[in-house]
């Protein structure tokens, strides 16, 4: 079964499928540019020692994201092989 989360909930080395923007507007539109669009495959990669913003590899592009905004992404976890 596929579980749904936010992008905010990924843990650092995790990977996932964006599923959809839960945001409206120019916010909606410049994520689209920066490559957040459904199907794109995401990772976590860095997270500021407090926390907020978090970056996120995409498309082969590092991109920095406040929590606020990672919230309104929502993604599905992708299936780790080996164990």
């Amino acid at each position: 079964m596929e579980k749904i989360l936010s992008l905010d909930q990924l843990k650092l080395g995790q990977s996932a499928t964006i599923k959809s923007l839960e945001i409206e507007g120019i916010k909606r539109r410049r994520l689209q540019d920066l490559g957040f669009i459904e199907g794109s495959a995401v990772q976590a990669v860095y997270a500021n020692p407090a926390g907020n913003p978090r970056a996120y590899l995409i498309r082969g592009t590092m991109l920095a994201l406040r929590n606020e905004d990672a919230r309104q992404i929502m993604i599905s976890l992708n299936q780790q092989i080996g164990g």
